[in-house]
């Protein structure tokens, strides 16, 4: 076994705190979406709708950090809502772009200004400047651990 470094105190180990952040986060997120009745994966599915409408599937899923066939599922419940209309064929291809209903985005203004609210708790006590170098941190962690060499 090759000896090396351990990861030591949790308490200082980026890996577990930021871990530790997405589990408050999701759990907070969580709280705050189930008024409206919705998961924070159909939320994500709803935001990635709003923003960038007419998405696939498989767009989706790595949008909201889910496997296709969870999106499956998801985009079939937001549809039996009312709050997601897909095409019943595919204009080509197998992909079924899915945009918001009315509905749909009636229900993302209220669950996003929901998440809103969660992430300015998040983020109380940290300045503009401070978000701004904690994304930028994040960011350059999420593409440390993508890239390929």
């Amino acid at each position: 076994m090759h000896k090396g470094e351990t990861v030591g105190p949790l308490d200082t180990a980026v890996g577990y705190v930021l871990k530790e952040a997405a589990s408050a986060l999701r759990g907070a997120m969580d709280a705050s979406l189930r008024p409206l009745n919705l998961t924070v994966p159909q939320y994500a599915c709803l935001e990635l709708l709003g923003q960038r409408p007419g998405l696939s599937n498989a767009d989706l899923a790595r949008g909201a950090f889910v496997t296709r066939q969870s999106m499956n599922v998801v985009l079939q419940g937001l549809e039996a809502r009312g709050l997601v209309i897909r095409p019943a064929e595919a204009a080509h291809g197998r992909q079924l772009p899915a945009e918001l209903t009315p509905a749909g985005r009636a229900q993302l203004q209220a669950a996003s200004t929901a998440v809103h609210a969660v992430e300015v708790r998040m983020c109380a006590g940290l300045s503009p400047a401070r978000q701004k170098e904690l994304l930028a941190t994040l960011a350059v962690c999420a593409r440390n651990l993508t890239e390929t060499t």
